[in-house]
């Protein structure tokens, strides 16, 4: 039996781990609470509406993702969402990753962006040089060698969770592939993505070294332009990345912005 909605107008209804989007007089409610930041996302499980199903088995969908060659490629050398490629080709191109690393993975589930952290991170015989810190409201079958934390990186058990590991150090590198469920709703899905894209680097800024890098997907479209510029109040250097595994289609573009203009201090 699936999980009780959330009631209406709740701004628990705005998220749900099934890509379902919040019911429309919500998503009218949660608009300007959403731009004023005012609401705290949570990502909930819950039945998909019958319209997403529909289009989750529409033939042509179905199709594509199967004939995808990097859905492809993910089933055969083992990663566990086609995402796993974006990852790497922005390493190849900007060199994020080396052993003795320290990394947190925001939003890592189902774990494909960790997978790849990991070997990164790994030693001429395999084994593990560095930490990986996966984080995610959902769960997550483990990766070897990486310490996952389930929950809201902003709830404050999480937080001190994160802060005895690091024994009170920093970061080398923040990935965040975290994105909203979409809703179909542009003001909505907008500030929705925008809200993740600006939890993401406070997050970063608060844990990163003065040298360390973070890297996050973002939505072009309203607020893209805005975050881009809070990046670069922030780093010395940001870059846009289009991966070739991100569809043509999809907005999404890669932010990775290095060095800090102003390191924070420890809390």
């Amino acid at each position: 039996m699936p999980p009780a909605s959330p009631p209406a107008g709740s701004a628990s209804a705005l998220f749900c781990g099934c890509g379902a989007p919040a019911a429309g007089g919500t998503i009218r409610r949660t608009v300007a609470s959403i731009q004023t930041k005012k609401v705290k996302p949570v990502i909930l499980a819950c039945t998909m509406p019958k319209s997403l199903k529909k289009l989750r088995s529409n033939r042509a969908w179905i199709e594509r993702h199967i004939n995808d060659p990097f859905v492809k490629r993910s089933r055969a050398e083992g990663y566990r969402a086609r995402s796993a490629y974006k990852l790497i080709e922005l390493d190849e191109r900007e060199h994020l990753f080396s052993p003795g690393m320290t990394v947190v993975d925001l939003g890592s589930a189902p774990g494909s962006w960790t997978q790849v952290v990991r070997e990164r991170l790994s030693d001429s015989g395999g084994g593990l040089r560095g930490r990986i810190i996966a984080m995610d409201i959902l769960p997550m079958e483990p990766v070897e060698g990486a310490i996952f934390l389930q929950g809201d990186f902003r709830e404050q058990e999480v937080a001190d969770r994160l802060s005895e590991i690091l024994e009170g150090g920093r970061v080398d590198v923040v990935i965040s592939d975290m994105a909203p469920n979409l809703s179909g709703v542009a003001m909505v899905d907008a500030g929705a993505s925008l809200l993740l894209n600006e939890l993401a680097l406070e997050f970063a800024l608060e844990h990163l070294k003065p040298e360390g890098v973070f890297v996050t997907k973002a939505f072009q479209g309203s607020g893209y332009s805005q975050f881009i510029e809070a990046c670069k109040r922030s780093f010395r250097s940001v870059a846009q990345r289009k991966p070739e595994a991100s569809r043509g289609s999809s907005a999404e573009m890669y932010v990775v912005a290095r060095g800090l203009k102003a390191a924070r201090q420890p809390a």
